[in-house]
């Protein structure tokens, strides 16, 4: 029986990011759904897996990994034994943090926060967050000019970590038709072995 337990939402890219990993490294974990829309994450018995009260959080065993690049480097440094998911080399392992932060800079202030808003009616501005998906899609679209992955010549966490919100850009009224080195690297993410789509929202282009 796993001793992986991973606590999300199905609807959250952050939550998927993780999902798809274990996936692809061929591992089972029992899904938690967390009821976010109702504060399950600003519970005490939450909060005590993660102070910050956010989705998702990984359980294996004793260890309790919260944040979702986290997870995913503990993935590989822990579960990924042909070591190409997470190289240990510096330069690559440097190059797939930068793209952690992007992830967690652009990417979220981005397509994923466009997204918020018309899947989760949040709060925020909107076409501030088109403006920053799309400069940031012009400039990945040209990293990834003959490049199959973001770094190196086979898929890492950097990919993973970058997926999910990129895929679902449209439904934050994002297109991704301008960025067709993108739309390719989406493409080979799809047919990896292994690989779990998130649902989609029939909401914005995506509608």
């Amino acid at each position: 029986m796993t001793t992986l337990q991973l606590h999300g939402l199905d609807l959250s890219g952050h939550s998927h990011r993780a999902k798809l990993f274990l996936s692809l490294l061929g591992l089972e974990a029992e899904m938690i759904q967390v009821d976010l829309l109702n504060g399950a994450h600003k519970q005490r018995e939450f909060l005590a897996k993660n102070l910050f009260g956010q989705v998702p959080v990984l359980e294996d065993g004793e260890t309790v990994i919260a944040d979702s690049n986290a997870i995913l480097v503990y993935l590989a440094q822990k579960y990924d034994h042909s070591g190409n998911w997470y190289p240990k080399d510096p330069q690559t392992a440097a190059e797939i943090q930068r793209f952690l932060s992007v992830a967690a800079g652009p990417v979220a202030n981005g397509p994923a926060s466009a997204r918020l808003v018309n899947v989760f009616n949040a709060q925020l501005d909107h076409e501030r967050a088109i403006n920053i998906a799309h400069a940031m899609l012009s400039v990945l679209n040209q990293h990834l000019e003959g490049r199959k992955w973001l770094v190196g010549d086979h898929p890492t966490i950097a990919d993973i970590a970058n997926y999910s919100y990129i895929a679902h850009a449209p439904e934050g009224d994002v297109s991704l038709e301008a960025y067709p080195q993108v739309r390719n690297w989406l493409a080979r993410i799809e047919q990896l072995p292994g690989f779990v789509a998130m649902p989609s929202t029939a909401v914005g282009l995506a509608s």
